[in-house]
């Protein structure tokens, strides 16, 4: 395994929570964001998760990488969806993003395993 992304996604959470607590406004606002972008309309919220980890893995974001993996098992993407949508993130990215597909994959099937141990 080369990273603990549910860990890391644990780690992230309670850092952004300080963030959250020192900037209420900033942080309320770009979760109402989120929440505008990630809601179904013409694109189901499945999709337009996997869209954010293929821009995850574009961006080289190491906690957008584990943060829309989650979402992505959580919303029922396959890996079969996932793999294509890397092969977007690599044809954007090019060789660097070969290197967070790779990541991105070992995220998605860390929190899959997870979730079907629930």
């Amino acid at each position: 395994m080369h990273k603990d992304w549910k860990a890391m996604a644990g780690e992230l959470s309670g850092a952004i929570k300080e963030v959250r607590l020192g900037s209420p406004e900033v942080t309320k606002a770009f979760s109402a964001m989120a929440i505008a972008a990630t809601d179904a309309g013409v694109l189901d919220t499945k999709t337009k998760e996997l869209i954010a980890l293929a821009i995850s893995v574009a961006i080289r974001c190491d906690g957008c990488v584990a943060f829309h993996s989650q979402a992505a098992v959580k919303h029922g993407a396959s890996r079969e969806e996932v793999m294509e949508v890397m092969g977007m993130a690599l044809y954007m990215g090019a060789g660097p993003s070969l290197m967070y597909a790779a990541q991105a994959v070992e995220a998605f099937d860390q929190f899959s395993e997870a979730a079907a141990q629930t």
